[in-house]
């Protein structure tokens, strides 16, 4: 298996995309994916939910890491402020995540980002 490549950049320079199909979430959710290793499935992403957004109670198949950068967060009823974590096990039911006012979180999967509600 090959070495992942150094990624350096900044993300203002990268476009917003529609992250809905690749993730399988509600309309408007935006992306931008900032590397991506597909031998080992690993992707690192920004998530961008627009105000009032639910993103609603799922399942995926991989692990994943999340880190509030911009916001609030509702999550399982519990409110985070930026620099709130989570951590998803695979197969692990997870959610809602509710965002009032619009939020900006860094995520990193390991394995397929798709949400199966």
């Amino acid at each position: 298996m090959a070495a992942q490549e150094k990624v350096i950049l900044d993300p203002a320079e990268l476009p917003w995309e529609d992250g809905s199909s690749l993730l399988n979430l509600p309309r408007g959710v935006k992306i931008k994916i900032l590397s991506q290793d597909k031998s080992t499935g690993r992707m690192d992403m920004l998530a961008s939910f627009p105000p009032g957004y639910v993103e609603p109670r799922h399942v995926h198949e991989s692990y994943h890491s999340t880190v509030l950068l911009e916001g609030t967060w509702i999550v399982e009823g519990k409110v985070l402020h930026p620099g709130g974590y989570i951590f998803g096990p695979a197969n692990v039911e997870h959610g809602p995540f509710a965002c009032p006012q619009g939020c900006l979180v860094f995520a990193s999967f390991y394995g397929s980002p798709e949400h199966r509600h």
